[in-house]
């Protein structure tokens, strides 16, 4: 267990050396651009990005346990952070100082820092004129201590190394830009294209041989009427002589000829078709090992990935006061980097989601007969064909359909007049934007835009994303992916004229089926299979394309059946092709986003293709459907009408700047100046929501919350509490006493302010 412990240590500090080779770059070069730009937004700007530099080296340092790394880096952001509010000028002087700081910080990555069990002196040093210029002290007071080559002249001073020497890396291995490997993957993947080509031109040679072939066969056929001919035009004159029609023998002499070219012309096809499908399947062999071994250069491990989010899960946990545990499993299994990199913030909304929503306090916890610490498990599971499951479950409160139902009612996604929805179809609406059952909005979650989030990241990874979810005992989202995004398998169809690929993976199965089995459910063609009973659209229909002509009604129908998650659609094509490998391409800047499209591919013919997207294609099919949801009339009609806003603000300032923000959006606002002004208008005045800051004079904000909340008549108002309070508890009590959202004056964005109105009323 040790050594596996050692293995793993080694591997996050060489990649932490990477990692700060690549910020102390950044840093110096902030540093440097810093000295060439004169106090103002750009200046605030370059502060920001290095500040931003060391704080992450300080972090990358905390996760390999280098504590001389991570002091100075906090020594260093203390100096930054003066920096951005302006209480510190920027200095020659200091800006010496910083990069001496950053040269010792380079020299110190090259030592053996693995094995050191102290902070070393002259580091220490640096620590505490950094604390010093912190304090106040003025960086021309502090004395700098002389360079190496300044102290002794009289010996060669060698070249300074670089912050990360190349000797730092894992041996037998190379740095390269990650550009320059797409670009590799790029050029290999273009030669499916000439493989196909090189595929369909062998086909081409042997139908032509073969029509040679029946050409020759057909021609020998010919022969004996041929030699009848010759027989009975060639006869003896009166002297007994045989007359010769010169005319005639030509004609047989061509033919003759013609036989031997027709021959040879099959010996020589026969031979071309041989030796082109030998260069085929040797282009083919060749390409998919190029593209296999290329792939596996893009193959990462996923606890690459993982190592960032324990320590994110440990600092929200402490932040909302909860124990939380979380536990990987199948770290090991290697997934296309391109996808890891996409991957981070899908996950990191599913991580907080778990920990804000699903995980109680420790309180509820014990009384519902629960240890304190909750549970959140990550686990990476390789399936066939390609894919990958990750799975994020956690043993908290799970979600109630009650809840996401009323959630999507008010945002008018759904109508209770409706047939009742199943469980899955419930939980598929929290992918919709904006759908929420949190009680309140803060900066940890609650706008209802992190599962619409990662809903769309695994579509447009070519994958998938479901819920499973048992109130009071937990929830788990399943996300299917592929284990590469170079190229997929589809399977090319016909509709109407037009031909298309349909990625192979989302496609359950292909069918045959009669057309007196088609039945008509609640107007809508349907099919059975496997005695599931599933909807019949045509993909003509839904692509809105010309309809074909009616066939006969004894020929069956092709149809493939379409599935994402729980949804299944029969979709009625004209013809199924087969099933390749494609390289898909992007439709170019003009057509960034085309609906039902994903992209376009070349066939070994030459022509192009779209290559249909499945998940619109099943929202197409959806749509046309009478049965489909949509969303409540009134919901229109009340955004037409000009809503009110009461804004209840003691500050004069802040209170015009929330007036001339919300005015500004077209809301009709009125302000109270405090918390009993603010309900006394509640009571003659009908508002649609009210705006309120917490420290007020008479009443504060969670006391106009609560008395809010207490009134029949105003209880149902949403309540926005805007403030400079950002603790655990202040949230905590926003949330007891009923505020919708809880916005901290720190962060504000007006932008922020006006996305959380929009989806309160």
């Amino acid at each position: 267990m040790a050594s596996k412990n050692e293995e793993l240590h080694k591997r996050l500090l060489a990649t932490f050396r990477i990692e700060a080779d690549e910020h102390l770059k950044a840093m110096t070069s902030g540093l440097l651009a810093l000295e060439k730009t004169s106090p103002g937004t750009e200046a605030t700007n370059i502060i920001e990005t290095v500040f931003r530099e060391a704080h992450s080296l300080k972090g990358a340092a905390r996760a390999v346990n280098l504590g001389a790394v991570e002091s100075l880096c906090q020594a260093l952001e203390s100096v930054f952070a003066l920096l951005k509010k302006a209480q510190l000028d920027v200095t020659v002087t200091l800006l010496d100082h910083l990069h001496h700081v950053l040269d010792e910080l380079g020299k110190l990555l090259n030592k053996d820092i693995a094995t050191m069990t102290s902070t070393p002196a002259d580091i220490s040093n640096l620590i505490n004129r950094l604390e010093q210029i912190a304090k106040g002290v003025s960086p021309s007071d502090i004395t700098q201590p002389a360079r190496t080559q300044d102290k002794i002249q009289d010996k060669p001073t060698p070249p300074s190394p670089s912050p990360v020497s190349p000797a730092a890396a894992p041996a037998g291995t190379v740095r390269i830009a990650t550009s320059k490997l797409d670009t590799v993957m790029r050029q290999v993947e273009e030669l499916i294209s000439p493989r196909l080509a090189a595929s369909q031109r062998t086909i081409e040679i042997r139908n032509t041989a073969a029509t040679v072939a029946s050409w020759k066969k057909a021609r020998k056929q010919l022969q004996p009427s041929l030699r009848h001919i010759e027989r009975t035009t060639l006869r003896k004159d009166s002297s007994g002589s045989i007359t010769d029609n010169k005319e005639l023998r030509k004609l047989l002499n061509y033919l003759e000829e013609e036989a031997l070219f027709i021959s040879s012309l099959d010996n020589i096809l026969t031979k071309l078709g041989k030796t082109a499908s030998r260069d085929q399947r040797s282009l083919a062999g060749m390409t998919d090992s190029l593209l296999h071994d290329v792939k596996q250069m893009q193959l990462l491990p996923f606890d690459s990935l993982f190592e960032l989010l324990p320590r994110l899960c440990r600092e929200l946990a402490r932040e909302l006061g909860k124990e939380v545990e979380l536990t990987v499993e199948g770290s090991e299994i290697e997934i296309d980097r391109r996808i890891l990199e996409e991957l981070k913030d899908p996950l990191i909304h599913l991580l907080r989601n778990a920990i804000d929503h699903g995980i109680e306090t420790a309180p509820i916890r014990t009384a519902a007969g629960k240890p304190t610490q909750g549970k959140i498990t990550l686990a990476v599971s390789q399936h066939d064909s390609g894919k990958i499951e990750i799975r994020l479950s956690d043993d908290g409160a799970g979600i109630h359909a009650d809840k996401v139902k009323a959630a999507a009612h008010k945002q008018g996604l759904i109508n209770y007049d409706e047939a009742e929805l199943d469980e899955s179809e419930t939980f598929d609406l929290l992918f919709q934007s904006g759908i929420s059952t949190s009680p309140i909005i803060t900066d940890v979650s609650g706008r209802g835009l992190g599962l619409a989030i990662v809903r769309e990241k695994a579509e447009q990874l070519g994958g998938s994303v479901s819920i499973s979810s048992q109130p009071g005992n937990g929830t788990t989202f399943h996300i299917i992916l592929p284990m590469t995004l170079a190229t997929l398998r589809g399977v090319l169809v016909r509709a109407g004229e037009q031909l298309c690929v349909i990625p192979a993976a989302g496609v359950e199965r292909a069918a045959r089926i009669k057309q007196h089995n088609i039945r008509t459910v609640e107007n809508r063609e349907t099919i059975t299979l496997d005695e599931q009973v599933i909807s019949l659209v045509s993909l003509s229909d839904v692509l809105e394309m010309p309809a074909v002509s009616t066939v006969d009604i004894n020929t069956p129908i092709s149809v493939l059946i379409l599935g994402q998650n729980t949804s299944l659609m029969a979709f009625r094509v004209d013809e199924i092709l087969g099933e390749q490998e494609i390289l898909v391409k992007n439709l170019g800047p003009q057509l960034v986003r085309v609906r039902n499209i994903a992209g376009a591919s070349m066939l070994g013919t030459g022509q192009v293709v779209p290559v249909l997207n499945v998940s619109d294609l099943l929202k197409s099919a959806v749509i046309t459907t009478p049965a489909s949801r949509t969303a409540l009339p009134g919901k229109q009609m009340a955004a037409d009408a000009k809503q009110s806003i009461l804004v209840a603000e003691d500050s004069i300032t802040s209170r015009s700047l929330l007036k001339n923000i919300l005015e500004s959006a077209g809301y009709a606002v009125t302000t109270a100046v405090d918390g009993l002004d603010a309900f006394t208008l509640l009571k003659s005045e009908n508002f649609d929501l009210i705006v309120s800051d917490v420290e007020m004079p008479r009443m504060d904000g969670f006391d106009l919350t609560a008395k809010i909340r207490s009134e029949q008549q105003v209880a149902n108002v949403p309540v926005v509490l805007v403030t400079a309070l950002e603790t655990r508890e202040h949230r905590e009590r926003g949330i007891d006493v009923g505020a919708n959202a809880y916005i901290v004056k720190s962060s504000f964005d007006q932008s922020n302010l006006l996305e959380t109105i929009r989806r309160l009323i």
